[in-house]
């Protein structure tokens, strides 16, 4: 699968001169944990996340001074985006695979990346996109499958079984070159995590 296939393309995002109280309100309101910031071409320029907007931010609780403990040192916090912003976020593109999506994810600790056609914004892809991709149901995912192969051959010419994620072919007809068109279509499913050809037609139980 690729990043197009599970990423969501409707992205809030700020502008360097966002004020960066408005933008920690939107972490807050939409739950998200970073924010992409563009400017007026709508080119991708950084990305602004909780650490950066809570630096400086809170202030030392005066009850402490009370009872003669020293202020904490403080800067004066950021008033706007561009102040706090990271300029080299990890990003990847529409075509990237999910499996280096992830692997990026877990070497930068990061729980989303951007994704960039072009320099423009295209999308967003999380850890939640990506573990609900490989949760699907099985017989969600045979449906796509089977509306998929409509392209090739028509649906009665294909067998399909999903168990796990696992998909299970069989092909009435034989033709390899159609045969590695049916594997492409299948693995680009979400929540398919292999895909096999067999011999013979699948015993259904329990379903």
């Amino acid at each position: 699968m690729r990043t197009r296939d599970v990423m969501t393309a409707t992205v809030v995002a700020v502008n360097p001169d966002t004020p960066a109280r408005e933008a920690a309100g939107l972490l807050a309101e939409r739950g998200f944990t970073a924010l992409p910031v563009i400017d007026d071409a709508g080119e991708l320029v950084g990305v602004v996340g909780e650490a950066e907007l809570l630096r400086d931010r809170l202030p030392q609780d005066p009850r402490w001074l009370v009872h003669g403990e020293p202020a904490a040192t403080r800067q004066t916090p950021a008033e706007t985006v561009a102040q706090v912003m990271r300029t080299q976020p990890v990003i990847v593109t529409p075509n990237t695979d999910l499996a280096e999506v992830a692997d990026l994810m877990l070497e930068h600790g990061v729980r989303s990346v951007l994704v960039v056609h072009e320099r423009h914004l295209a999308g967003v892809i999380t850890r939640r996109d990506m573990l609900r991709s490989i949760s699907r149901a099985d017989w969600i995912i045979e449906a796509e499958i089977r509306h998929r192969l409509d392209l090739v051959g028509g649906a009665r010419r294909w067998l399909v079984d999903v168990s796990g994620g696992k998909v299970s072919l069989v092909d009435k007809t034989g033709n390899e070159s159609e045969r590695h068109v049916a594997e492409v279509l299948a693995r680009a499913v979400a929540g398919v995590t292999d895909v096999e050809f067999v011999g013979k037609p699948v015993v259904r139980t329990g379903k």
